[in-house]
């Protein structure tokens, strides 16, 4: 009840001018008002237990420390209060009459540097409460300070320019916010409407958020909680609902950092790729928070894209955030944020990779493909996630990898390259005609399967000052090895590969006699330097431009295969049938070589040279 005739107040002109930009333009959902409101009422709950523990005489001390949300739908009211500090007829002018002052920003003052370390307890109570006007009619505040020589007083404004103090008797400590709503907003009337709110952004507010006498806040921070005291089941119920998951996740990392920015982070790596299974493309999905208040669910900048597939929250107390809480003001803080977080997971990915590498292993299965997009595009990162990847090998069994350092290592002093091949699986690289001349050099060969892979190559490019080179290419030069007998004299050789450059013509750019093949008539090395057969593919299944150009090889042969040592003897007997055997072996090293598209003229020659047999 009032004891006295309200007087009437002209807000300040800042605060007019906030008030115009508040309701018509600052933010992108009215529903932020419920997130600002119970973070301004978190706010004032942990200024009161801060002072419980410093002031002697409190008004109405026996109050629990909570925030409860009423709804009316038919008086189309929502209801907002905590037992907090509350405010003095001062403060109430000073708080929401200008924006020169904030109530927070004073007490953090008064905290002074011994109170520095709290600080991520303690909101700016002020400008976010003027979001309440983008959905009333008006706006009732209903206060008593902590102070026990204090008075009730109530606020009154509809935000149109001018606000109303008086006393009001019967006042418990705290704040009591009435909205009556516009009608085109009665929706937030509506108690699943405010609990679907209050569970979005504001589900680890400290304090219990009672909506119509029933809590619904009841899953803990857990990000901010040290981690010898979480029990592993409190883990997994987080991620679930965080993530909105059903199963349990694959891996966890939990930690903290003071520098160079104060951060919070719980992340976790689910059990599926959902993009491998051919669902569409990963949303970003590790929330960011402020004080445990939620700022923005899936935010783009944080992390870099090729860490989608992480989910979980991230905390900072440090970042400078604008009026609504919706948009970050320093690019820079966001920047550092995310090399922050970004660095660390590395370091933990690199931690799984030694001390659990079993585990880490199946998580490549399922993931390795994000790190490999990582290592192509992120060249900040580049170094670290190159050693995250994982091949299998001429020297591993199947199914089992090595890392890039482990190549490195098995590596001979005179091998300055590291060797890598594509194919669509082990069997075919391992029975292709590429391998042969490395495995008589002991040379180890990466298997790459996945088409990516030569993206990632020609990106990566090299590794611990490694160039990495593809094992099929024209310019790969070997080191000389002891020859077996019977091969076609140099003569007879140079014989041959002239009258096969001749009878090939334009297929073939170049024939010579290889120096890499040993169980294998032929084999087509890609002439074209700037693209590979894979990126023809590529290109191909793209419609891209010159994915349809002529295929030109440089063609090797075996001067010791059987079927070489027969065509020298054929192609001067019998030129016609030589011709097609000539041709027959170019198509089925260009069958390996992943070049021949049309398949049509092979069968037809194949056909005619069985009927000579």
């Amino acid at each position: 009840m009032s004891t006295a005739t309200p007087q009437k107040f002209e807000f300040q002109a800042e605060i007019k001018q906030l008030l115009d930009i508040v309701i018509h333009s600052l933010y992108t959902e009215k529903e932020i008002f419920v997130r600002e409101l119970i973070s301004n009422a978190s706010d004032a709950l942990e200024k009161f237990r801060h002072l419980q523990l410093t002031e002697k005489e409190i008004f109405d001390d026996r109050l629990d420390l909570e925030i409860n949300v009423t709804t009316d739908d038919k008086a189309k009211t929502i209801t907002i209060q905590d037992f907090g500090v509350g405010m003095t007829r001062g403060e109430l002018v000073e708080n929401l009459g200008t924006i020169a002052h904030s109530g927070s920003k004073a007490f953090l003052k008064a905290l002074g540097e011994g109170g520095a370390k709290n600080a991520n307890l303690i909101g700016q109570f002020g400008v976010g409460f003027y979001s309440a006007f983008m959905v009333a009619k008006s706006v009732k505040v209903y206060t008593h300070s902590w102070k026990k020589d204090e008075t009730g007083h109530a606020w009154t404004s509809d935000g149109s320019g001018s606000y109303e103090i008086e006393e009001s008797d019967g006042q418990r400590r705290g704040a009591k916010i009435v909205i009556e709503l516009k009608d085109d907003c009665a929706e937030f009337s509506q108690d699943w409407k405010i609990k679907e709110i209050v569970e979005r952004y504001s589900a680890f507010v400290s304090f219990p958020i009672n909506l119509n006498g029933k809590r619904i806040n009841t899953v803990q921070a857990l990000w901010l909680r040290s981690k010898s005291e979480i029990k592993e089941e409190e883990y997994t119920e987080f991620y679930k609902f965080q993530s909105h998951a059903y199963d349990e996740p694959r891996l966890r990392l939990h930690f903290s950092a003071d520098a160079p920015l104060a951060i919070n982070a719980l992340l976790f790596v689910p059990k599926e790729n959902t993009e491998k299974l051919g669902l569409s493309r990963l949303e970003p999905a590790v929330s960011l928070y402020c004080r445990k208040v939620m700022i923005d669910a899936k935010p783009k900048d944080i992390l870099p894209e090729w860490l989608r597939f992480l989910k979980g929250v991230v905390d900072s107390e440090d970042l400078p955030l604008n009026i609504s809480r919706e948009t970050m003001q320093d690019k820079s803080l966001i920047e550092k944020l995310n090399k922050v977080i970004t660095k660390r997971f590395l370091k933990f990915l690199e931690e799984e990779s030694k001390n659990r590498a079993e585990a880490y292993g199946e998580f490549y299965k399922e993931f390795g493909h994000f790190l490999k997009e990582g290592a192509a595009l992120d060249f900040t990162h580049k170094d670290q996630l190159t050693k995250l990847l994982r091949f299998e090998s001429s020297l591993t069994e199947k199914g089992k990898t090595t890392s890039l350092t482990d190549y490195v290592s098995r590596m001979g002093t005179e091998q300055k390259e590291i060797y890598y091949l594509m194919g669509p699986n082990r069997a075919s690289i391992e029975s292709g005609p590429y391998l042969e001349g490395l495995k008589a050099r002991n040379i180890e060969v990466l298997f790459c399967y996945e088409p990516v892979d030569e993206y990632v190559m020609n990106n990566v490019r090299e590794f611990d000052s490694k160039k990495l080179t593809a094992a099929d290419h024209a310019d790969v030069k070997l080191a000389e090895i002891p020859k077996p007998e019977g091969a076609l004299s140099d003569d007879d050789v140079k014989k041959l590969t002239t009258w096969l450059k001749d009878t090939l013509g334009e297929r073939v750019a170049e024939v010579k006699a290889s120096d890499r093949l040993v169980d294998s008539p032929v084999l087509a090395l890609n002439a074209d330097k700037f693209m590979s057969p894979h990126m023809r593919r590529m290109m191909k299944a793209m419609n891209k431009e010159g994915a349809e150009s002529p295929v030109r090889v440089n063609l090797e042969i075996n001067p010791r295969h059987a079927v070489i040592k027969r065509l020298f003897e054929t192609h001067t007997a019998n030129a016609e049938k030589a011709k097609m055997v000539a041709e027959q072996l170019l198509d089925n090293s260009l069958i390996s070589a992943g070049l021949l598209d049309d398949t049509t003229a092979m069968v037809a020659r194949l056909n005619k040279l069985l009927e000579s047999v």
